[in-house]
């Protein structure tokens, strides 16, 4: 399995951000790490094992990218105004450094973004406010509107709102889009949510689920048994959905 690491200094970001890319050709895959998490984490979960067959047959290629979360959404010495800063110059390092190095590796036209758990949160986040860039979004064990507070997760913004916060959170503005040609992009997307029976996040992914449908946006809705909110059913879930 070819695997190459890659580090640079972040303009956007000031600061040295790491990545790790498995396979040679395929699909290209944008895989966000889970809450503070960690690039390599996916490697030493099994997650990547789980997917060596579609990696090694050329089927996919993992852009496995590091998170800034203890620096954005988590980062409780700041004001959540600074947070979602934070957060939205993560995003402009990934248009802006990350898509370049996808498209020199790559080549093809087919894009797709993925994550577990907070990093299900940033690939559906990304590919609904992108959709004429990507193909497809999976998200698995996510939670799409970080204001909110299901069992005994917090609201990450403390109860702080502006449109940057409404225009990063997939539950909020999709409930209001009314854009014919992004609803038309959001269309022609593949969209796969799965989350756990016992997941906390279950009654979020299903107003999200239902939210889409009366868009007209087609998506894929699965729900596993126990809460599913572990590697262990991740290494399961990978395979099929991404």
């Amino acid at each position: 399995m070819n695997r190459e690491y890659h580090k640079w200094f972040s303009d956007n970001l000031q600061r040295d951000m790491e990545l790790l890319i498995f396979g040679h050709a395929g699909r290209a895959v944008l895989f966000f790490p889970t809450r503070m998490a960690r690039f390599y984490d996916y490697e030493n979960w099994g997650i990547i094992e789980s997917l060596r067959y579609k990696i090694e047959n050329g089927e996919i290629q993992l852009f496995c990218v590091d998170s800034v979360d203890r620096e954005s959404f988590y980062n409780d010495d700041v004001f959540p105004s600074v947070r979602i800063e934070r957060h939205l110059q993560y995003e402009r390092y990934l248009l802006g450094e990350v898509m370049p190095l996808i498209h020199q590796k790559n080549g093809g036209a087919y894009l797709e973004t993925a994550g577990c758990s907070m990093g299900a949160y940033h690939a559906i986040n990304l590919a609904m406010k992108y959709p004429w860039i990507f193909k497809k979004a999976v998200g698995i064990s996510g939670r799409y509107d970080l204001t909110d507070a299901p069992g005994h997760f917090r609201d990450l913004l403390n109860g702080f709102h502006n449109d940057k916060v409404y225009f990063n959170m997939p539950a909020q503005y999709l409930a209001n889009l009314s854009d014919g040609s992004l609803i038309d992009a959001l269309k022609q997307m593949t969209i796969i949510l799965a989350v756990g029976e016992a997941d906390p996040f279950l009654p979020g992914n299903q107003y999200l689920s239902n939210l889409l449908w009366q868009k007209g946006i087609a998506n894929e809705f699965y729900i596993w048994g126990d809460d599913a909110h572990r590697p262990y059913f991740w290494r399961k879930m990978a395979p099929l959905y991404i």
